[in-house]
């Protein structure tokens, strides 16, 4: 017989001592079972003691947490928080440099509870870390372990960092600017301003004042990449807490000092594989760099503004008057204005009398105007022969300069995201992004040709503006999908991607499309759907048993621990625990939490998740709940609680977990996986029909023949 929900048998050591077994009783009082275990040892002031896990976190045993020990669960008998924070309080005061160093070294460890953290925190030793540091006479290794275990206190919220003196930032800042330090210092101090850098305007000014750009950009061009990472976080950070005028002037200087081309270089295209966290600030880097075009975007144009009547008029002066034998300026206001008018509108304008009208649209604003005239000025060339070309074709074939770039500027902004706010965990960057300095209009000036090329190639006439840039669109994203490391390659493949090739592939997709509706068809597929269903499960089960490298997310920073989670080759158990950074995929003995896939009852998705409502007092993120998912064990107070890294990784550990539990597969990747294996399943299978219509109806059974007779009649023989 079971032992009831609220008994689980568990070990309990102690240094020099035979472990005891017993039956913890989860509505006895904490500090009556502490009583009875100090007992059958003989220990006095049960009081001063504690029960804390012997593996993991080393996590104390409370009363909010204690529903999470598990039977089999092997616990330690150790001194209490309260004395640990005590001793180790006296400790990092020691005169004795070991004693101290080996305290800074206990605290770093222990401060990752949060009872405990909160202990050492109410007897004030914040302020004796504070002290370590300004005093700035330890250095090395008992410096590490200072920061580190400051760094732990701090990620409890109990004090604020606005609390810091300015004497203490200073010092960090110094170890930073520092040449001659120990990297791990260099990696806290950091870690530790990247931290403090988004909760305060007041924060924010004093590290970017003190931490230069320059000091952060010889960081990353250190060989060590863990150093390389934390320098780029607090880049980030730093870019993200600006205004929109000091983040221009940033991204300005950056673009001074060629950051773009070594991070091309040295970093993307490193021997190194790039990490997921280098990934992620590589996209907001690329992201925030695109959102500096986000207010010409959305800024109308002024029919007014001088300096902008110029820019339009600009593009008429390069397309015309350089042929021209007359300047313009020679004709009377009439003549000239009649002149203006008919350019403009072989430039492509709509409202050829007052051009600046098509450009009151935002978006894409100004955006538009700026494109058109660095394609003018940078190719003038081919700006001038696009133009040319198609005036001197007829009225209705000629295809429009400026309304297909005020379009084309509409759909790259839209591809590319710009106006956008940066994800919490997107990872998608374009490498050829790092390759040029002005990438967006790069980019837009490929695409402009690639519109008048595709224009030609579909023999379109005005009617048909809406289905060339449809067309258009679909290279261009088409393109993109693979990544392309450079501008050139990029231009290269989305020419090859011809209007003809966009036809073959839509003509698959549809032909695709059609030969799976046949009824005959539609009946195959649902007999062969059991089959490959399994299929998929036993996929889903696989992978869960290679396991995930999975990212906390608390409340201040972007992505916190590691932690890995694997189920066991015989489905019966999820294992997981913390990991360091660096560890790929741990043996599954090295995971010392556990949890029977018979004590799982219930999959939680989105905001139906604990650790997406406990965030909901603050901004909420899309992305987050979107990839956020729990499992409700045991009993329905306990849950583990999984940020996926990717859609990708949320499907098929959400499918695999509902496989665990008994329960359909719903994710949107199992649809994916099921239509593309039944697509090659049909396709083998029909294979000898190969050109030959299917009839929707199975053609009719003929009467069998009048002659047909296979009995023999014994009358006759006799």
């Amino acid at each position: 017989m079971p032992p009831p929900k609220d008994v689980v048998k568990i070990a309990i050591q102690m240094v020099g001592a035979i472990p005891q077994l017993i039956e913890l009783q989860q509505t006895k009082p904490l500090t009556s079972v502490l009583k009875d275990i100090c007992d059958a040892w003989s220990l006095p002031n049960a009081e001063r003691y504690a029960l804390q896990y012997t593996d993991g976190r080393q996590t104390y045993i409370t009363e909010s947490n204690r529903r999470e020990i598990k039977n089999g669960s092997i616990l330690r008998l150790t001194a209490s928080p309260d004395q640990e924070a005590e001793c180790l309080y006296s400790g990092i005061q020691s005169n004795n440099w070991h004693v101290k160093t080996d305290s800074l070294k206990k605290l770093a460890s222990l401060s990752q509870d949060v009872t405990f953290a909160q202990e050492f925190i109410n007897r004030n030793g914040l302020k004796q870390i504070y002290s370590i540091v300004e005093e700035g006479k330890d250095t090395g290794e008992m410096l590490a372990h200072t920061l580190k275990a400051f760094m732990e206190l701090m990620e409890h919220d109990f004090v604020s960092w606005e609390t810091l003196s300015t004497a203490f930032i200073k010092k960090i800042v110094s170890y930073v600017n520092m040449k001659v330090v120990d990297a791990s210092v260099q990696q806290l101090s950091l870690s530790i301003l990247e931290n403090m850098v988004p909760t305060s305007r007041s924060l924010f000014e004093l590290v970017k004042k003190e931490v230069t750009l320059d000091c952060l950009l010889t960081h990353l061009q250190v060989t060590n990449t863990e150093l390389q990472l934390k320098a780029m976080a607090l880049l980030i950070a730093l870019l993200l807490a600006a205004t929109d005028a000091e983040r221009r002037d940033m991204m300005d200087y950056l673009r001074e000092k060629n950051v773009r081309q070594f991070i091309h270089k040295n970093i993307i295209h490193s021997s190194e594989p790039l990490g997921d966290e280098m990934a992620h600030y590589l996209y907001v880097l690329q992201s925030i760099s695109l959102n500096l075009r986000e207010h010409r975007m959305r800024t109308p144009m002024d029919p007014y503004s001088q300096e902008q009547r110029e820019l339009l008029h600009s593009l008429r002066q390069t397309a015309f008057e350089a042929d021209s034998e007359t300047p313009v300026g020679h004709f009377s206001t009439e003549h000239r204005r009649s002149l203006c008018a008919k350019e403009f509108r072989k430039l492509g304008f709509v409202n050829n009398s007052n051009p600046a009208e098509d450009l009151r649209r935002a978006p894409p604003g100004l955006l538009a105007l700026d494109n058109m005239v660095y394609f003018s000025r940078l190719t003038p060339n081919a700006y001038s022969r696009f133009v040319l070309e198609n005036s001197s074709r007829e009225d209705k074939h000629e295809c429009p300069f400026a309304r297909s770039s005020i379009q084309l500027t509409l759909i790259l902004c839209e591809i590319l995201h710009v106006g956008e706010p940066c994800s919490e965990t997107a990872q998608a960057f374009y490498p050829m992004f790092f390759g040029q300095d002005c990438f967006f209009e790069e980019l837009f000036c490929v695409c402009i040709q690639l519109v008048n090329k595709t224009w030609k190639e579909m023999r379109a006439t005005q009617e048909d503006f809406d289905k060339v840039l449809q067309v258009v669109r679909e290279q261009i994203t088409r393109t993109l999908s693979v990544k392309p490391t450079s501008l050139e390659l990029f231009k290269t493949r989305v020419n090859v991607l011809n209007y003809s090739e966009i036809l073959k592939l839509r003509q698959t997709e549809r032909l695709h499309q059609e030969e799976t509706l046949a009824v005959p068809v539609l009946e195959l597929r649902e007999r062969l759907k059991p089959e490959l269903l399994q299929l998929i499960c036993q996929q889903r089960l696989l992978h869960l048993c290679e396991g995930t490298l999975f990212r906390k997310i608390s409340s201040r920073r972007r992505q916190d621990k590691l932690w890995y989670c694997r189920l066991s080759p015989n489905h019966k158990v999820l294992h997981y625990g913390d990991v360091e950074e660096g560890v790929r995929t741990p043996p599954i003995e090295s995971l010392p939490e556990k949890i029977p896939v018979s004590d799982m009852k219930l999959l939680l998705m989105g905001k139906e998740c604990p650790h997406t409502k406990e965030k909901s007092s603050g901004k909420q993120n899309k992305d987050i709940l979107e990839l956020a998912f729990s499992i409700v064990y045991d009993v329905e107070e306990c849950c583990l609680n999984f940020i996926a890294p990717t859609r990708y990784e949320f499907c098929l550990w959400t499918d695999g977990l509902n496989v665990l539990l008994g329960k359909e597969m719903t994710s949107e990747r199992m649809q994916t996986d099921l239509d593309m294996l039944l697509s090659m399943e049909l396709k083998l299978r029909l294979l000898d029909l190969e050109n030959i219509s299917i009839p929707d109806n199975p053609p009719p059974i003929p009467k069998p023949p009048s002659n047909l007779n296979f009995c023999y009649d014994f009358s006759h023989a006799e």
